[in-house]
């Protein structure tokens, strides 16, 4: 991937938005006077694309998966590690609920507004009617920082991992459950 594009890391939002949830994502964020760098970069769907990505950012950028019970009813956030492959009969055991599959981009896309692999944690922001649980591996919750979309595919921030637990996903009315 020697001729993926990332830009230099800078602490400022971008100057026009791609998408509403990009734009909410940094109202939200400058609205809370959270600090944050962002890098521009090629198409970021790929885990192996994020690689270069959180070399530049000095934080590796997390997985998230955006999933929903068979009767399209429920629906969760996981946010793990990259390198942690996603097994459906451990995540339901660990929140004992039934089976999960992964959520149609449809749902994606009127949820929080983002495509798939774009899916990020700072588009629960959009989730105004709290539809989603948001989940998270407890060794990713206490990392010093986390790194992951704007909510479009070749966007990418880093905040400060206290700030996103007690200030952005309090504004959102999002409390996540730990696992792991």
């Amino acid at each position: 991937m020697t001729d993926f594009y990332v830009s230099d890391a800078v602490a400022t939002p971008p100057p026009s938005y791609k998408s509403a949830t990009q734009q909410a994502i940094f109202s939200t964020l400058g609205g809370l006077a959270i600090p944050f760098l962002r890098v521009d970069t090629g198409d970021g769907t790929t885990m192996e694309a994020c690689i270069p990505i959180g070399e530049k950012l000095n934080n590796r950028v997390i997985k998230t998966v955006f999933l929903t019970n068979r009767q399209q009813t429920l629906f969760w956030l996981y946010v793990t590690d990259p390198d942690r492959p996603f097994v459906t009969k451990e995540f339901c055991a660990a929140l004992a609920i039934p089976r999960v599959s992964f959520a149609s981009e449809e749902h994606l896309l009127s949820m929080m507004g983002t495509p798939h692999g774009a899916t990020t944690v700072l588009a629960l922001v959009q989730d105004t009617d709290r539809r989603i649980q948001l989940v998270m591996d407890r060794a990713i919750a206490q990392a010093e920082y986390i790194s992951c979309t704007d909510g479009t595919n070749t966007g990418f921030v880093r905040l400060c991992m206290h700030d996103l637990m007690e200030r952005y996903l309090p504004h959102t009315d999002h409390r996540p459950i730990l696992i792991g």
